[in-house]
């Protein structure tokens, strides 16, 4: 399956039988694409006993939160969000490390869907029916701060970083109050919006030449950002133009700044 899908493309495919659409909008504003199911990204998909947020949920919870979805081992998944292209990347990038390959980003999100003047439902589709999904975890692709810190001397990677300019300089403050902003030793800055073009992905030519901007190409790459959010985004990318890497420092700069002390009380 493709990585991105058109409003075109799902609306011609909407009624495939293993086909299974995922909501994962951080907020419902009472407008979804017919048959989507919601993926509550803050607390059924999100491990809720960490103290950073948006922390990768354990297998056996994803597995169980999927299945109580209906998604199957055969399941065509799109997944959407209300903003165009936000958190619709994590669900992507999570249902890799889990080990489903088979799922695309809706290019545009819902506001794509609205152009094309697509039928919406005021309610998500809620099944019946358990699906039998089976979560195969793919650690390596979840970075922990103790491999963020071993490689500012071992530099085996590099860490690109999904903030805006301001934050990563440690210029505009961050939005949790109490973190101080800056960045990782070594790491680079490629904010979000960069790759995005009203709300869809760039050409593949234009991504190409963002990523060839900042790093080399025999580089491998780790991707950062506040909590993970955005950092999926730039992951997903890279995907897309530049060159397939999959890893993503889930902490971000949340855990990595309250681990360093780097707060302001």
């Amino acid at each position: 399956m493709q990585t991105i899908v058109s409003a075109t493309w799902l609306h011609q495919h909407i009624e495939k039988s293993n086909l299974i659409i995922l909501d994962a909008s951080m907020a419902f504003h009472g407008l979804a694409i017919p048959q989507a199911r919601l993926f509550d990204l803050d607390h059924a998909f999100a491990d809720t006993s960490s103290p950073f947020p948006n922390t990768v949920p354990k297998p056996e919870q994803f597995e169980m939160e999927c299945q109580k979805l209906g998604i199957d081992q055969d399941s065509q998944i799109v997944v959407y969000d209300n903003k165009g292209i936000y958190t619709s990347p994590r669900v992507w990038w999570l249902f890799q490390i889990m080990g489903h390959k088979n799922i695309a980003v809706l290019d545009g999100g819902l506001p794509a869907w609205f152009e094309n003047g697509f039928e919406t439902v005021s309610e998500h589709f809620k099944p019946t029916k358990k699906g039998n999904y089976k979560s195969e975890y793919q650690k390596d692709m979840v970075i922990t701060f103790d491999q963020i810190k071993a490689n500012i001397d071992q530099q085996k990677f590099v860490v690109v970083d999904a903030r805006s300019a301001g934050r990563f300089n440690g210029t505009v403050p961050e939005p949790r109050k109490h973190l101080k902003s800056g960045s990782i030793p070594n790491s680079v800055n490629l904010p979000f919006e960069d790759v995005l073009d009203s709300g869809k992905f760039k050409s593949e030519d234009e991504i190409k030449k963002l990523f060839q901007s900042i790093v080399k190409d025999h580089q491998e790459l780790v991707f950062s950002c506040g909590s993970g959010i955005t950092a999926s985004i730039i992951l997903l990318a890279s995907v897309i133009g530049y060159k397939n890497s999959l890893k993503l420092y889930d902490g971000s700069w949340t855990e990595w700044a309250e681990l360093n002390k780097l707060t302001t009380n």
